[in-house]
């Protein structure tokens, strides 16, 4: 079935005249990335020559795709906006909130009770509004997405940060939060600065032990986790046309790690080979018919430094299998030099679970491979050393696989397989093991590994590999082993080596699936009702944010002054709390709990300008609020990093933060700020970070005078008296400090919304 056909018609009839207007405009050849972004302003009037890294560009997305841990906020927030049906194709996806436990058979079976509330809000919410369901078991986000919608040359955006999976299909995808979801749903125009772009030629061809995760992997080494900020990320070169459709988009999937807007590679025979095999032929002739403006133009190709703002190259002939980690997925080392790295460390050698799955790895090619490797613990005599857990992408994925013995496989060697959904890799993993405390060490081909994130120990050493390499050390139980070239013990005494992994990109037999989980939403939304029990504790109405009042933002007690790295885990936990992610007041009460407080070292313990005494950073937030107090939170560089969820912004936003002074920021928190009516601001020095002292009060001053590229003031009033002024630094257009005055970019659209009620009511009057 192909979902949404005429609207992919009706794209692609106007894609090469639209990308033609802008290329003479523009009076070059172009990229990729830029087609495709040109091709999907707002309006097409508009081609200009926008600076990339610094103007802001508003774009029509064709499509909308949320998870149901975003979903929910993002449908309450669409809700409160006026409209009767979404203005774009949109899908909601049930994978978040399945805990990862005894497998399969027990584990839905248990969420679905457990979450019946969400799930049935969910449902009813996209049944109203003209919005596609995917059932709990339907598969990860990603997947289902590659399989189902995502095509070349389109735009899509979705409420979670590895929504660039689909770039593996030649699309631009970019993670949002809710609210900015929410603008495209409702037909308004997307903003987003116009990204930088790093141009990523690949050579050569991958061969033996190295995947296309290892592309990934070594990249994150290159530009760390910030390295990618406000960039488009665009492969280019021989080597992209050897890689199936489905490592193009682990590669771009895990783009989201570096900070990257999104990543995308060119249309080739592999793309078209994979819409085939998804039953969407007929895409694939339509992108065939555009196949010229689906890849950069020839000249960039030929003089990549002259569109590209970074050149990165990579020989995938002479890649080798990377292992990134622990605590952050910018920390590679090739395989080839692990094992010193963990001895000189101390990391935990011993290797206990490995863990296959996650949007980023869980395609039939992922699991063909791992299976491969699987079947020779048999066939030479070998003993599993560790535990191991799979999570197939989708429905189709696990029914194929399991039709092809590839399931049967990996359970001959004591592999558990969970339900088809994120599991693990979102903290939703209840790990049965001695210690919830004990340093150790697992292997997973997931894409983050911050501390605490898989199974909420800090000292879980998460390392981050493909999913071959995954079963590897599964099977050897050693972070020292590696594949490439050392041997293992069988039952016999003999000393046998791995083979290299193989396997198929696509299945041979064809995709088979008994039922995909899709849910069509209602032919007549508005006789649907949604109810919210007042007294649920897992789903609440939303308020509109106050306004600003006009004043400078004067003497803020200093809640928090975050030390080292802060990402929206810190910020919003995971795992348990995902719960409370369609209410708002409930999930406040984890807000910044990871985050290590600079004076004192530890999480979760502020000092309370009150009562003079240590407590949790909501409480103290809460006890502020409760006086009519707002408060400033200070950060470190990146602030924001890892996650959509827009929760991250709401929390403070709710418990009146009024102020995020960072160094930097991750993008999409930055824009969730924004869009939630905060003021995100960075120092000008940030050797004034330093400055700040526990007892601070803080006050920001310009706000009067707000606008586009003009700084504003801190001032530091110390305990003792003394005060200090520098300035800072933000990057609000004017639609966006319209925003900040309104409260919130929803407010802002629902005062325009009421004006043009009322104005055309008086009219027909």
């Amino acid at each position: 079935m192909i979902y949404d056909m005429e609207m992919q018609k009706t794209f692609y009839a106007s894609y090469a005249e639209k990308v033609e207007k802008a290329r003479k405009k523009l009076g070059r050849a172009m990229t990729l990335a830029e087609k495709i972004l040109y091709a999907h302003l707002y309006d097409e009037n508009t081609v200009a020559a926008f600076r990339r890294g610094e103007e802001y560009v508003n774009f029509r997305p064709d499509r909308v795709a949320m998870q149901d841990a975003t979903a929910q906020m993002a449908l309450l927030q669409f809700m409160n906006a006026g409209k009767s049906v979404s203005a774009v194709p949109a899908t909601v996806h049930c994978d978040h909130l399945i805990q990862a436990y005894k497998g399969m058979e027990e584990d839905l079976p248990s969420a679905c009770t457990t979450n019946k509330e969400v799930y049935d809000f969910l449902k009813s919410v996209a049944s109203k509004y003209g919005i596609g369901f995917w059932k709990p078991g339907a598969g990860i986000i990603h997947q289902v997405v590659l399989e189902n919608y995502a095509f070349p040359g389109g735009m899509m955006v979705g409420t979670d940060s590895h929504t660039p999976n689909a770039g593996g299909l030649g699309m631009i995808a970019i993670g949002v939060g809710g609210a900015d979801a929410v603008d495209v749903m409702t037909g308004m125009e997307w903003e987003l600065k116009m990204p930088k772009l790093i141009g990523v030629k690949l050579t050569g061809a991958l061969n033996g032990w190295a995947s296309p995760k290892d592309v990934i992997l070594k990249l994150a080494g290159i530009l760390t986790v910030k390295g990618g900020t406000n960039a488009i990320i665009e492969y280019f070169g021989e080597g992209t046309r050897s890689l199936s459709a489905t490592g193009k988009a682990t590669i771009c999937n895990m783009g989201a790690e570096v900070g990257a807007t999104t990543s995308v590679f060119p249309y080739d025979e592999e793309m078209k080979r994979y819409l085939c095999a998804t039953g969407r032929e007929d895409i694939a002739e339509l992108a065939e018919a555009n196949a010229a403006d689906l890849r950069a133009d020839a000249e960039v190709a030929q003089q990549p430094e002259k569109y590209y703002d970074r050149l990165i190259e990579i020989d995938l002939s002479a890649l080798e299998p990377y292992v990134n980690g622990p605590f952050t997925p910018d920390a590679a080392c090739p395989v080839s030099e692990f094992a010193a790295r963990v001895k000189k460390e101390g990391f935990p050698q011993k290797m206990e679970v490995g863990l296959i799955g996650s949007c980023t790895n869980s395609s039939y090619q992922d699991l063909s491979r791992a299976a491969s490797v699987a079947r020779q613990v048999k066939a030479k005599g070998l003993k599993m050393q560790a535990s191991l857990i799979i999570n197939p992408g989708s429905e189709q994925v696990y029914c194929t696989a399991q039709r092809d013995g590839m399931i049967e496989d990996l359970k001959s060697i004591g592999g558990v397989v969970m339900t088809n959904a994120c599991g693990p890799c979102i903290g939703q993993w209840k790990r049965v093991t001695d210690d919830p405390l004990r340093a150790n060490s697992i292997v997973t081909s997931f894409n983050r590994n911050f501390a605490k994130r898989a199974d909420g120990n800090p000292n879980t050493h998460a390392f981050i590999a493909s999913p071959e390499m995954a079963v590897a050390f599964a099977i050897a139980g050693d972070l020292c082993f590696n594949p490439l070239t050392d041997t293992l013990k069988n039952e016999k005494g003999e000393e046998v080596r791995l083979d290299p992994p193989i396997g198929e990109t696509l299945p041979l037999k064809g995709f088979t699936v008994d039922d995909n989980g899709y849910v069509a939403p209602s032919a007549d939304g508005g006789k649907v009702e949604v109810t919210i029990q007042p007294d649920s504790q897992r789903l609440q109405k939303l308020e509109p944010f106050a306004a600003w009042n006009g004043e400078d933002f004067m003497e803020l007690p200093l809640l928090i002054k975050t030390q080292g790295k802060c990402t929206t885990d810190h910020i919003s936990m995971a795992g348990p709390w995902l719960r409370f992610r369609g209410h708002l007041e409930n999930i406040s009460d984890n807000m910044l709990m990871g985050a290590v407080n600079a004076f004192n070292g530890k999480t979760n313990c502020v000092w309370n300008q009150l009562t003079g005494e240590y407590e949790a950073v909501s409480a103290v937030a809460k006890q502020y609020k409760a006086k009519g107090m707002g408060s400033i939170v200070v950060a470190e560089e990146n602030y924001g990093e890892g996650s959509s969820r827009e929760h991250a912004a709401m929390e403070p936003r709710f418990l009146n933060v009024r102020v995020i002074l960072a160094k930097s920021f991750a993008r999409i928190h930055e824009t969730n700020l924004k869009k939630q009516g905060m003021l995100a601001l960075t120092f000008a020095d940030k050797n004034d970070y330093d400055k700040v002292r526990e007892h601070d009060r803080v006050s920001i001053l310009g706000l009067q005078r707000f606008a586009p590229g003009k700084p504003l003031h801190a001032v530091l009033t110390h305990e003792d008296g003394t005060t200090e002024t520098f300035e800072v630094l933000h990057t609000y257009n004017e639609m966006q400090i319209n925003w900040f005055k309104a409260g919130s970019a929803l407010n802002t659209f629902l005062s325009s919304t009421y004006k043009c009620n009322f104005l055309g009511a008086d009219n027909k009057q």
